[in-house]
């Protein structure tokens, strides 16, 4: 059995209007019915673009949001059930680190009491003594001095905060720890060291990660496991390299696209997909497939009227596409009007421009452009 289980997860809010006498006119769809497992010791990876529903996700799973419907299943218990008392005390296991280090920390605390406050709760500790000396040994695994005890947020650095936010999560001794854009707001050089900490610590103290990101780069490097959401579904889920390597869902395809290469050569040769129109608003989303509005490939047979369902294609990889073979092995092509780009022709077919159509030979430089077709 999976260490943590989702199964239909959907978190909906509703919207009021009124002054006097508020009503219920309709719900923001944030999560809606998204299943997935993570195994003991595994990195999950979680990405998608702003307001696709991966923090809430993450605060779901941690009951910080209410759960309109579906499981939770940690360690063989239904989260989603527990009264307010038992949540409480599952909570010790299940830790977040937040997206921004300097807002999830109280300004007018220091550090061993931000750190303390959690083991407090919990009875960690027989007395301040004790926490202490463990809040100590904490800081040191993250890398931070233990004069840092009796200093507050706003004298460190955006780095040094994420670390303390990391090892606020570590003092409980949890066994799963959500990781919401733990370096977004970092610089690029201490993202890297945040990683390896993150890395680091899972191998020592065995921990579980849900990694909520929208960077690729970083997903892929600490992920073992890969799932991609659009607006409020699991849309693509497989092991790390074999998404990197084969995309197979048109929103997974576009969102690679997008990630630049260091190679010149590559990078004028590899396929881009350029999305058209708006991302739908969460409150009214589109029937069928969500991404359907959107997608250079759709086929209004199925995709506009039946809602695609997570499949296995083998070897963990499931899509919820319902033409994503035929995408595969090019028998379904992009619409005439989608604004997707072909890869360039081969380097033998490039010094053939349009010249060489006419009979003449083509002249030096010249190149035969791609459109979409």
């Amino acid at each position: 059995m999976s260490l943590l289980e989702l199964n239909g997860v959907k978190v909906h809010f509703p919207v009021r209007k009124g002054l006097l006498v508020e009503r219920t006119v309709g719900h923001v769809y944030a999560v809606d019915g998204v299943s997935l497992s993570v195994e003991a010791g595994q990195t999950y990876g979680l990405v998608g673009e702003s307001g696709c529903g991966k923090t809430t996700l993450g605060r779901a799973i941690l009951r910080l949001v209410d759960i309109t419907d579906g499981e939770v299943v940690f360690d063989g218990t239904d989260l989603a059930k527990l009264p307010g008392e038992e949540m409480r005390r599952f909570r010790r296991r299940l830790q977040m680190v937040f997206q921004d280090p300097l807002g999830s920390l109280n300004p007018r605390q220091n550090i061993e009491s931000i750190l303390s406050e959690g083991m407090a709760a919990h009875g960690i500790g027989a007395n301040q003594e004790e926490r202490r000396e463990r809040i100590r040994e904490i800081l040191a695994r993250v890398g931070l001095p233990a004069n840092a005890l009796s200093r507050y947020p706003h004298e460190f650095s955006g780095g040094q905060r994420q670390r303390i936010g990391i090892a606020r999560a570590l003092v409980l001794e949890p066994d799963v720890i959500i990781c919401d854009e733990p370096v977004s707001a970092l610089d690029v050089s201490i993202q890297a060291q945040v990683i390896n900490l993150l890395e680091e610590l899972q191998e020592s103290l065995g921990l579980t990660y849900v990694v909520i990101a929208h960077d690729l780069a970083v997903v892929r490097h600490i992920s073992d496991v890969v799932g991609v959401m659009y607006l409020g579904a699991l849309v693509e889920e497989a092991p790390s390299d074999t998404l990197y390597a084969e995309p197979r869902h048109p929103y997974t395809r576009a969102l690679m696209s997008a990630v630049p290469v260091p190679d010149p050569e590559v990078e004028d040769n590899r396929e881009r997909i350029l999305l058209t129109g708006d991302l739908p608003s969460p409150a009214d989303p589109p029937a069928g497939c969500r991404f359907h509005t959107r997608c250079p490939w759709k086929q209004d047979t199925l995709c506009a009227t039946d809602r695609p369902e997570l499949r296995d294609l083998g070897g963990g990889h499931r899509v919820a596409c319902h033409w994503a073979e035929q995408i595969a092995d090019g028998t379904i092509k992009p619409a005439a009007n989608a604004a997707t780009v072909v890869p360039a022709p081969a380097a033998e077919e490039k010094d053939a421009g349009p010249a060489a159509a006419e009979g003449k030979d083509a002249e030096p430089g010249e190149k035969e452009t791609a459109s979409a077709t």
